[in-house]
């Protein structure tokens, strides 16, 4: 009796663990191969979300090779970021590769709530169909939180937390009203587990993971998709370590977002690309209290790399 108890707790633990780690590229494959065999006509994004895409922390990373990415689809694009010279630079570089039409606003998430008033004048009257929440900080180094300065801890509460908040809460009215839309949250491979020395940075991505799943549910009866990107490590500058930007499971960005783009509208919760889901599926395999200590070692790791560099400089 006790073995069959043991038994069927096992089988579903094995189901629900594979349900929550393969159901999303499952899902993938099959829209794709649907897509393959059984033809019909696809709608574009511009045809089946809106004219325009807003996307955040759109100089840099994943932000300016997303941007791209919709405006090869058609998407004409807004830029957000901070540095207004960076985003001229990028609108003319889409601008030249694509036929699309470009706008920038140049804002620092890191003010908090004055800036959105700003925003909220620049989008008026524009026929939003994406969002893409991508806008991220972390400290320049993993660090002890109560050596990190109370200035730099709220920039980074009001850019992971309040940007993605606001911003939603802003773009959400009209695309309810028009009945579609799509809604792109990026969280982080760093939800998995607690990140010691990255404390605050892992901890607003799981406000990021709770805050899309919850508002796909709020959203769905709308026709409004929310999607939860949360990739694994990727080449961008926010990852600061040589070592691990030269690691062959941390991907280049470019493969990483033609990838995530392809998953928009077949699934709404995702990596956004398959080596990572790999990379997740086992990484949840193990305790967390396992995962911790191994987050523990590879920050203390890639700080005294950064010491280490900055000495030598």
């Amino acid at each position: 009796m006790f073995e069959t108890f043991l038994i069927c707790v096992g089988i579903y633990a094995t189901i629900w663990y594979l349900y929550e780690n393969l159901s999303s590229p499952i899902l993938i494959i099959v829209n794709t191969l649907l897509e393959l065999f059984i033809p019909s006509k696809k709608k574009s994004f511009k045809e089946k979300y809106g004219e325009w895409a807003v996307v955040t922390g759109a100089t840099d990373g994943i932000g300016k090779q997303y941007a791209k990415e919709l405006a090869k689809h058609g998407m004409n694009i807004v830029l957000i970021s901070r540095t207004e010279s960076k985003l001229i630079e990028v609108a003319k570089e889409i601008e030249s590769m694509y036929s699309v039409k470009t706008k920038y606003v140049a804002v620092d998430f890191g003010n908090g709530k004055k800036i959105y008033e700003k925003i909220k004048e620049e989008l008026k009257s524009m026929d939003i169909g994406i969002l893409v929440n991508n806008v991220g900080s972390f400290h320049e180094y993993p660090e002890y939180l109560d050596k990190i300065s109370e200035d730099t801890l709220w920039s980074i509460m009001n850019i992971n937390v309040g940007a993605i908040t606001m911003m939603s809460r802003m773009i959400i009215p009209q695309m309810k009203a028009n009945k579609r839309g799509m809604i792109v949250n990026l969280s982080s491979g760093t939800q998995t587990q607690p990140m010691p020395l990255m404390t605050i940075y892992a901890a607003s991505k799981i406000y990021v993971t709770n805050f899309t799943l919850a508002l796909q549910k709020e959203l769905k009866k709308y026709n409004v998709e929310v999607q939860l990107l949360s990739p694994m490590f990727v080449k961008t500058k926010m990852l600061n370590s040589d070592r691990l930007n030269e690691n062959p499971f941390v991907t280049n960005v470019e493969k990483y977002t033609r990838h995530a783009v392809f998953t928009l509208g077949k699934s709404s919760q995702t990596t956004g690309y398959w080596e990572h889901a790999i990379q997740v599926a086992f990484i949840k395999i193990v305790p967390q209290v396992l995962r911790t200590q191994c987050a523990w070692i590879t920050a203390r790791f890639m700080k005294a790399e950064y010491l280490q560099k900055q000495k030598l400089s």
